[in-house]
């Protein structure tokens, strides 16, 4: 039997997919049927759960239902890529594939060994840039050159015509062209099930009906205040659409012209987002550019930094015990949740890497192992600026104050309160250095430092000296 088949990855959907949608006329046009499967890579499979792994599996369980109900039998191959593609090329003549290419990582290795050996055999390979609104070569300077500052590279992507929503013709899945070979799957099947029974916890924030609601309750809830209320760790401010990203529940192009055909009227609030979406593009062709970047800093002059080593630290910062209210309830909220307020994220790396002193990558392993909307290029990015290693990255002599963060951003304490539930009855006064308590007051709190709520672990004024003579050092060699 000919068949076309669409390869699904980080697109669990059926709306707005470019891959899908070609596949799907390039089946009638050629008059073959549609196979659909899903890879389940031992790399993954086999590592040790953690949020980030048991959200996606969840998001992968959950689409694979909602597809099956819809006519779209996604087979699920649990093997070797290619053995996984041997499978069905011993049962079923395969005349094209089409995806949706990865662009970096471990991903665009994948893709090219895949490529090679189905050209080898003859097949048509198709693949489609549709997870960015804009791809690694897309935004280039006139010389043909990347962007290394984000400014001018946003100038220039503002500029560009993005690409529209994509219709799918769903009529085809309902039209018996669509394969369901429930013997090829079973060993996905079993797969899966056992991944998912292994979960230790239950999320319910996945998939497409999920990701839609809450772009649309974003855009009339929050939007128009979006570019203050972001930064508010307490508040509910941001769009909490990443982790819809990281799955591809939502397509990038379904969020940006909604933004548009939604929003009452232009605001700051909607410019402030939508360069939200460039910096994650940004990011995306800086890691193309440069795919060594998650093992080395881009700045060649911070290359062999002598960062700290000191597992004591490390494991008091990954728990959440630094001793720095605002740092603590990042890293709490990251482990209980598996998500973190994006200013958090700014303020827990700069404090790994510059009041601790370790090394980033450390910290970037550790996000990945718990955020549930871990994009590597993001937060690869993410980490070498706050370490000030990267492109455009904050310059090194500049490094947050925690407590100053802290006053900031949560005054009140409300956010410090909700996650680091020793600091509860302790006073707007203190709540930000509870270390400068009197005695009688951590009675009255229930907060003994040392006991109940540690002491600050390291001293940010001497640390902060530390830290620029390390990095000025690591210049002059």
């Amino acid at each position: 039997m000919e068949i076309v088949v669409i390869w699904f990855r980080r697109d669990l959907r059926l709306d707005d997919h470019i891959a899908l949608s070609k596949a799907i006329t390039y089946a009638k046009k050629h008059e073959y049927k549609l196979l659909a499967l899903y890879h389940l890579d031992p790399f993954f499979t086999e590592m040790e759960m953690d949020i980030n792994n048991e959200h996606f599996f969840q998001s992968l369980a959950h689409f694979v239902k909602e597809a099956r109900e819809s006519q779209v039998y996604v087979h699920l191959l649990h093997d070797d890529v290619l053995r996984a593609f041997q499978q069905v090329m011993d049962v079923y003549d395969i005349k094209a594939v089409f995806f949706n290419e990865d662009e970096v990582g471990i991903g665009q290795r994948r893709d090219k060994q895949v490529t090679d050996f189905l050209g080898k055999k003859g097949i048509h390979v198709s693949m489609w840039q549709d997870t960015h609104l804009h791809g690694a070569l897309d935004i280039l300077k006139a010389d043909g050159s990347h962007y290394q500052v984000f400014t001018p590279y946003y100038q220039s992507w503002r500029k560009q015509e993005k690409q529209p929503v994509i219709k799918v013709d769903k009529s085809f899945f309902s039209s018996g062209h669509t394969i369901c070979d429930e013997s090829l799957s079973q060993k996905g099947n079993d797969k899966l099930r056992e991944l998912i029974k292994g979960c230790s916890r239950k999320f319910d924030q996945i998939g497409s009906d999920k990701a839609m609601s809450t772009l649309h309750h974003f855009i009339q809830k929050r939007l128009t205040r979006y570019h203050e209320k972001r930064d508010i760790p307490s508040v509910f401010g941001t769009s909490k659409l990443s982790r819809f990203l990281k799955t591809g529940t939502i397509s990038i192009r379904t969020i940006f012209h909604s933004i548009y055909e939604e929003a009452l009227y232009e605001d700051e609030g909607r410019e402030t987002f939508i360069k939200e979406l460039a910096w994650r593009d940004f990011y995306h062709m800086i890691y193309a550019h440069y795919p060594e970047m998650k093992e080395k800093e881009i700045n060649l002059a911070f290359q062999g930094m002598k960062w700290n080593e000191d597992e004591t630290l490390f494991e008091a910062w990954c728990k959440g015990e630094t001793g720095f209210p605002l740092v603590d309830a990042g890293m709490r909220q990251l482990n209980e949740e598996g998500w973190m307020h994006n200013r958090l994220r700014m303020v827990t790396a700069s404090f790994l890497t510059k009041d601790y002193l370790i090394d980033w990558r450390k910290g970037e392993s550790y996000f990945a192992k718990k955020l549930v909307d871990y994009d590597e290029a993001s937060n690869i990015g993410g980490f070498q600026w706050a370490a000030s290693v990267g492109t455009d990255a904050v310059p090194y002599f500049r490094i947050f104050n925690p407590t100053t963060q802290s006053k900031r951003f949560d005054p009140s304490g409300e956010y410090i309160r909700k996650y680091v539930p020793e600091l509860e009855y302790v006073d707007e006064k203190w709540i930000h250095e509870p270390s400068k308590m009197p005695i009688d007051e951590q009675l009255k709190s229930g907060c003994v430092l040392g006991d109940t709520y540690p002491l600050p672990t390291v001293d940010h004024q001497e640390r902060r000296k530390k830290a620029i003579s390390l990095f000025e050092e690591a210049k002059q060699q």
